[in-house]
């Protein structure tokens, strides 16, 4: 039945290909449809990444009734590429993607792509760039706002953990990019780094290890809002008071509420919004209606550092992160 119901799907997508290339499949540009593939909630970020999406539907179908929205998620990449071939068999005009794992996915993309449909990548490349916009944040930039926030918090001067995440090409852009800044603050000494995996239960064990091995800790670069939290608990239930300041990333809502509350343990984070699946949207639907320039094909979000000063900005009580 399963493989039934697979080749089915296929040759409904070689008669959208077809009718693409015939030049009678695309919509009119007023009533478009737009299909989001994303990563099922399964941590912090990828939550807000779902509730984002959902705000995207939400808002575009109230503001704009020619414009369909359709939300779909996935647990893993086997599962996320039948779910963008289902979507394909609705007739969609744009894919907004974020790979759960950008190999499994490049071939369906292409697919995709081949039969006339409006592609937007966001967070993690595909292995050929078969999309019309690649969309991400700047995970150089987050790891150097990091840094920056360490350097600043302790005047130059003190020792300092890191708690990587995933062994992976955007945890290594990140990382490097966090030890340039810290090698040119010769006061600054890194303890010891390990990977915690972007995941709260792991930042609590791996703080743990951290506060039995060192003695004095001045601060901790958790690299993930999620890790930040497990490390937090792990901190303070050991009694602590050594450690001057924590930073994480990505700005969820427990972390810029404790900055806006003057939490002298929390003075910094560095942005990497979910919101931008919502964002993709709109690159999406503009896209479709011709409204970005031909040369615009990569756009990278820009790491901003979050302060007491400008965290309101950053702050959304009714997300999920």
């Amino acid at each position: 039945m399963k493989s039934l119901l697979r080749l089915s799907m296929c040759l409904a997508i070689a008669a959208l290909t077809a009718l693409s290339f015939a030049g009678c499949g695309k919509k009119t540009s007023d009533q478009l449809t737009i299909g989001i593939s994303i990563p099922s909630a399964d941590h912090g970020w990828t939550g807000g990444v779902v509730w984002w999406a959902e705000q995207a539907k939400k808002n575009w179908e109230a503001k704009d009734p020619g414009i369909k929205v359709i939300v779909s998620t996935a647990k893993d990449a086997s599962e996320q590429v039948d779910k963008v071939e289902n979507l394909m068999v609705q007739g969609i005009d744009a894919l907004v993607i974020l790979p759960h794992d950008p190999s499994p996915l490049t071939g369906i993309c292409e697919q995709a792509a081949k039969a006339g449909v409006y592609l937007v990548v966001v967070d993690r490349g595909l292995d050929k760039p078969v999309q019309n916009l690649y969309l991400a944040g700047d995970n150089a930039g987050f790891g150097r706002g990091g840094a920056e926030s360490v350097v600043k918090a302790l005047a130059g001067t003190g020792k300092i953990l890191v708690m990587e995440g995933i062994p992976c090409t955007v945890n290594s852009i990140r990382v490097d990019a966090f030890n340039e800044v810290i090698k040119q603050h010769p006061g600054i000494e890194i303890l010891e780094s390990q990977s915690a995996y972007w995941d709260t239960e792991k930042g609590l064990k791996l703080m743990e290890n951290y506060l039995q091995k060192y003695p004095q800790i001045d601060a901790v670069w958790t690299g993930d809002d999620d890790v930040l939290l497990g490390a937090l608990k792990a901190y303070e239930e050991s009694g602590r008071k050594d450690i001057k300041c924590f930073v994480g990333g990505a700005g969820s809502k427990a972390i810029v509420k404790r900055i806006l509350d003057g939490d002298p343990l929390i003075p910094f984070n560095v942005t990497y919004p979910p919101k931008m699946i919502a964002d993709g949207v709109d690159y999406a639907i503009k896209g479709l209606r011709g409204e970005l320039a031909d040369d615009e094909k990569t756009i990278i979000i820009p790491a901003e550092i979050i302060t007491r000063d400008n965290a309101r900005d950053f702050y959304y009580p009714d997300s999920i992160f």
